[in-house]
């Protein structure tokens, strides 16, 4: 995704003459090094193990105004219920491994960690896994972005010689440094957006 149009390169400290190819493959270092396909409003679905504190979190922040849109989990086994009478409901009824669709209305989300704590279900009940559907990204995409893509294309643009750490000619090989174009500046203004997978 373009995250930094012709007409705004100036205003980043880009010369107007910049090459889009340019920017296009900072935008493209900018999305891997946040390991998303995407640092604009995606809909993503998401399985994740549930603990014993009966909390996620998720991966992809930060969450639209749009929100969780789905949510289904998996009942765990009866011996991890936590009364006598909910294992033998859960057995009885089959309920381990069983999936069920939950209320998003009635998840507990922090917005800006991403946290879900799950409420406690009737007769003790837990759950192993849970699955998510939600939207997250930024729209529009803002003044830390734009700034990270416009830093990554100068220093591409600065000294591409020097970023060059070995090259074949006869086999079209070239290595680069790995934080030569992804400086300490530029890791700072992305580090909200990195996917942060916690197992």
């Amino acid at each position: 995704m373009e995250y930094l149009l012709p007409e705004e390169y100036e205003q980043y400290g880009l010369s107007a003459a910049t090459p889009q190819s340019t920017v296009l493959a900072a935008c493209a270092l900018v999305e891997a090094h946040c390991r998303r396909a995407s640092l604009g409003k995606l809909e993503t679905t998401e399985r994740l193990r549930v603990g014993r504190m009966n909390r996620v979190r998720l991966s992809y922040l930060p969450l639209t105004a749009t929100g969780i849109t789905a949510a289904k989990a998996r009942y765990a086994s009866a011996a991890r219920c936590f009364s006598e009478e909910g294992r033998e409901i859960a057995t009885a009824f089959s309920l381990p491994g069983g999936w069920i669709d939950l209320d998003v209305a009635q998840l507990d989300v922090c917005a800006e960690t991403g946290e879900v704590t799950l409420g406690l279900q009737p007769l003790g009940f837990t759950f192993d896994e849970i699955e998510f559907t939600y939207e997250a990204g930024l729209d529009p995409v803002n003044d830390a972005v734009k700034h990270a893509c416009a830093m990554v294309a100068r220093n591409a643009l600065a000294t591409p010689a020097l970023n060059v750490r070995g090259s074949d000619v006869d086999q079209m090989h070239m290595q680069y440094f790995s934080d030569s174009l992804l400086d300490s500046n530029v890791r700072k203004l992305l580090a909200p957006y990195v996917v942060q997978k916690v197992g």
